[in-house]
């Protein structure tokens, strides 16, 4: 019978496995253990001491007690039980027990607390939705200090014309200021993750804009299937028109408006388009103020993304 070879353990592993914790990188769970970083995140999210502040996924608490130090309350938002145990034995008997509130679950899937600010290594994995998930949250919070792999936070920041421009950099920037604080190694992490890191600010625009964002999202959606390809060749997809079509219809029915006789929808996106001079435009190239615009004029004539 062959031999079955052991799974071999990194040195850091061996060393974690021997305190009773071995993380699940599956879930994300790569602890920041330089000191420096946690306290120079602390610092750029100048934390007072009358703040709430969340933090997702804390580990075993390396920038949980940094942040009990400074902050009025933490609510630290952890799914793995073992985790749990480790941050409520750092806090047993000290001042800080009193000012930590542990949720335990998956935080995309529970109503979000009241805070100030949110300071987190959050699991890579979830970045995007959690971005969206405090964009949305009300009331608005201050700002986020987050960690995040270093390619998702150069799509938050990238500009109209960026190689890595994309509909996360619109659809954030509409919300929010978002700002590049500093680049992480992945040696500053344990177990060390495949992917380098940055850290992002994130300040939420307040009052926020006017503006529907699941319409906005909707057409975002449809800009940046192929963002290279003009608006034209964007919209004249046979689903996005039986879409707009079946919105119409609706908008039309709930206002008493009826629909004109030999109505074509396609020819009434086309003719938004051009008189917008967007057909030839291409979803790389344009700004926020681009979208609004081009959303506002669909708006006007009836047409919805959401």
């Amino acid at each position: 019978m062959p031999k079955v070879r052991a799974k071999k353990l990194s040195r850091v592993h061996k060393e974690v496995a021997k305190q009773g914790i071995l993380f699940n990188t599956d879930i994300g769970q790569h602890i920041l253990k330089n000191p420096l970083i946690i306290q120079s995140m602390v610092e750029k999210a100048a934390v007072r001491p009358t703040d709430v502040v969340l933090e997702i996924g804390p580990g075993t608490g390396n920038m949980t007690v940094k942040l009990l130090d400074k902050a009025k309350k933490v609510i630290a938002c952890e799914v793995d039980t073992r985790m749990v145990a480790e941050l409520q034995k750092r806090v047993q008997g000290t001042p800080y027990q009193a000012k930590l509130q542990i949720m335990i679950g998956d935080v995309l899937k529970t109503d979000m607390p009241f805070f100030d600010l949110c300071i987190a290594n959050i699991p890579y994995q979830i970045s995007s939705p959690l971005v969206f998930k405090l964009l949305l949250h009300r009331p608005l919070f201050r700002c986020a200090v987050l960690m995040f792999q270093r390619e998702f936070a150069e799509r938050l920041v990238a500009k109209p014309g960026d190689k890595l421009y994309c509909r996360l950099s619109v659809n954030t920037q509409l919300l929010a200021r978002v700002d590049m604080l500093m680049k992480v190694g992945k040696n500053n992490f344990r177990p060390p993750p495949k992917v380098e890191s940055n850290v992002v600010r994130i300040e939420p625009r307040n009052p926020p804009p006017p503006i529907n964002y699941q319409e906005w999202d909707g057409l975002t959606r449809i800009a940046f299937v192929r963002k290279n390809k003009t608006l034209a060749a964007a919209f004249k997809q046979t689903a996005v028109i039986t879409m707009l079509e079946k919105n119409y219809r609706l908008h039309c029915s709930l206002n008493d408006k009826a629909v004109p006789e030999g109505f074509d929808m396609k020819e009434m996106v086309y003719d938004i388009l051009h008189k917008m001079a967007a057909d030839d435009k291409r979803a790389r190239t344009m700004d926020m103020d681009d979208f609004i615009s081009l959303l506002r004029a669909f708006n006007a004539q009836g047409v919805h993304f959401a």
